[in-house]
């Protein structure tokens, strides 16, 4: 299952404001990058009246895997877990997230990378 558009992040002006202009949390497998929302980046994507919203965006590079397959199979997970677990309530705080996985080897321990995002969603107060 996919984010809906309107939890999506795109745009090389959106990720530069996020790298200029965010907070990292650092875990073992990943970095999260939280940066106050900017509605006014997303205006050319036609995003008017959701745009002050939750949003996020997953950076998953090749060093992680070199099977687009495996890239994937990684953002999806994600992606579920967060729609399972993300409330209607936190979606309306104003904040964009990019999470830059880590080099290694995610496939085989699936349970330690969704450990690991939900340790830095609440530790960067994203959900509660």
């Amino acid at each position: 299952m996919a984010l809906p558009k309107d939890m999506r992040l795109k745009g090389h002006r959106v990720f530069e404001y996020i790298h200029k202009n965010s907070k990292k949390y650092h875990g073992q497998l990943m970095t999260f990058k939280v940066a106050r929302s900017n509605p006014e980046i997303l205006l050319s994507h036609k995003f008017r009246n959701t745009s002050n919203n939750f949003r996020i965006a997953f950076a998953i590079s090749k060093k992680v895997s070199k099977k687009a397959v495996d890239r994937n199979k990684i953002r999806r997970i994600l992606q579920e877990w967060l729609l399972k677990n993300i409330q209607k309530i936190n979606n309306h705080k104003p904040y964009w997230l990019l999470v830059n996985l880590k080099i290694g080897d995610f496939c085989r321990d699936k349970n330690q990378l969704l450990e690991e995002f939900q340790n830095l969603m609440l530790k960067s107060r994203l959900i509660k």
